[in-house]
């Protein structure tokens, strides 16, 4: 485990504009103890105010990407005067608090997965705009084999995922391999391990390289609307199109399509 001196979170920035954070716990397989998510919940606050980061990766040190809750932790506040009501609310807001920073973050987040991700770890990786896997990878939402249904993991999974497979991860436990979660929609893309650094990051530069201004709209527009009724939706987006269609970027990059050059963006 971190010796104290050891930060929980790496974050290595890039003059492309993108920012790596590393879950960075692998001795106890990266889990999401309450500190471990006032790092990321810190991280994320502060990026969303960084006009410098374009598109954030989420990666983990270690052969598991994240476990998940750290339950030596939750154990361990049974003890407390009110058998630990107290850390769990807080630790369950937290956590909620982490996935919709992700999910309200301007800048788009692709997750790295190297290794397992289950129960929350699964929920982080679904809370990511986007995520690529090793072959390797595995997922699951294991609540139901300890008898804790993983309720707010479902929150994410759900909206990933479609209700019966979503459901059969929920109600059975049963670990999930790459290729199957990327047909289910869990994650975009199954690659090999020695090159799964190599494809995020070559993802994370491809979208580093659009207008941050267009992309950031597109990611607000994109996730508002999935909440709306159809006519809601088409009414908001219109709307956003509005908008879009009036920045700089929309009109340098209309212009260098018609004029068959590169666009200049001025990220506005």
């Amino acid at each position: 485990m971190p010796d104290g001196t050891t930060p929980l979170l790496l974050r290595q920035d890039s003059e492309s504009g993108v920012t790596r954070l590393t879950l960075n716990r692998p001795d106890s397989r990266n889990s999401l103890s309450f500190a471990m998510l006032g790092a990321l919940l810190h991280a994320l606050e502060e990026i969303a105010q960084d006009p410098a980061v374009r598109v954030v990766v989420l990666a983990a040190a270690g052969p598991v990407f994240c476990a998940g809750h750290d339950l030596r932790e939750i154990t361990a506040h049974r003890n407390d005067e009110d058998e630990g009501r107290g850390f769990y609310a807080a630790a369950m807001q937290r956590c909620a608090a982490v996935m919709q920073a992700i999910v309200a973050l301007p800048q788009p987040v692709i997750a790295e997965v190297q290794g397992i991700a289950t129960a929350a770890g699964c929920q982080l990786v679904a809370s990511c705009d986007l995520a690529l896997a090793s072959e390797s990878a595995r997922f699951c939402t294991p609540g139901v084999d300890i008898g804790l249904f993983c309720s707010t993991p479902a929150v994410a999974l759900s909206r990933a995922v479609a209700a019966k497979p979503a459901l059969e991860m929920l109600l059975t436990g049963a670990m999930v391999p790459a290729a199957e979660a990327q047909r289910i929609g869990l994650i975009n893309r199954v690659v090999p391990a020695a090159e799964l650094t190599e494809a995020t990051m070559a993802m994370a530069a491809q979208i580093a390289a659009r207008s941050a201004h267009t992309v950031r709209l597109g990611k607000a527009a994109f996730h508002r609307q999935r909440s709306l009724p159809l006519d809601q939706a088409y009414a908001h987006c219109a709307a956003v199109m509005t908008d879009n269609l009036l920045a700089a970027d929309a009109a340098e990059g209309i212009g260098a399509f018609l004029a068959k050059r590169s666009p200049v963006w001025q990220d506005r």
